[in-house]
């Protein structure tokens, strides 16, 4: 896997607001392996999941996977933050 760096990192972030599927998926992966950001399950499972959203089949895996690592209310809380994310950048 490529290494995130923080350029990146601001692009993908400018992209996944218009909804770009591989931006959403990138921040995922930075965020489940802490490139450029601390690792956090629960933002990846949200960028994750709206990659997934998006049908990035990869980011479903991905998704799935760090669920494992995670209890019930973080992802709650991940879903959450998809489903707010969704109402301000649709």
């Amino acid at each position: 896997m490529a290494c995130i760096d923080i350029d990146s990192l601001a692009q993908y972030e400018q992209d996944a607001k218009t909804g770009r599927a591989d931006a959403l998926y990138n921040l995922g992966l930075a965020y489940s392996t802490g490139q450029g950001v601390p690792a956090d399950y629960v933002v990846a499972h949200k960028w994750f999941n709206l990659a997934a959203s998006r049908g990035v089949e990869e980011a479903k895996r991905w998704r799935n996977t760090i669920a494992e690592e995670m209890n019930p209310g973080q992802i709650a809380q991940a879903q959450k933050l998809a489903r707010e994310w969704l109402s301000i950048f649709k």
